[in-house]
């Protein structure tokens, strides 16, 4: 049997808190991400990106919802300005 690492709302809410952000139980993956693009501050930028860079490129599966999230609302967010 196959053991599948996931990874849904609630554990991608859960991440975000756990760097930091205050975002509250219940919510959905893009508004989790709102909350976490309000309160960006550059050293969190940096720990946000990484764990987004750790979701993105790991081998948990992250659930269509989450990954469209982080891809709407996350990804600009972290795009490094001149």
């Amino acid at each position: 049997m196959m053991h599948a690492d996931l990874i849904d709302q609630d554990d991608f809410r859960e991440r975000l808190q756990a760097l930091g952000f205050a975002v509250p139980p219940d919510v959905t993956a893009e508004q989790a991400c709102e909350y976490a693009v309000r309160a960006l501050t550059p050293e969190r930028s940096m720990a946000l990106r990484r764990l987004v860079e750790e979701m993105l490129g790991g081998h948990a599966t992250l659930l269509p919802a989450v990954r469209e999230a982080i891809s709407r609302q996350l990804l600009p967010a972290l795009v490094p300005r001149p």
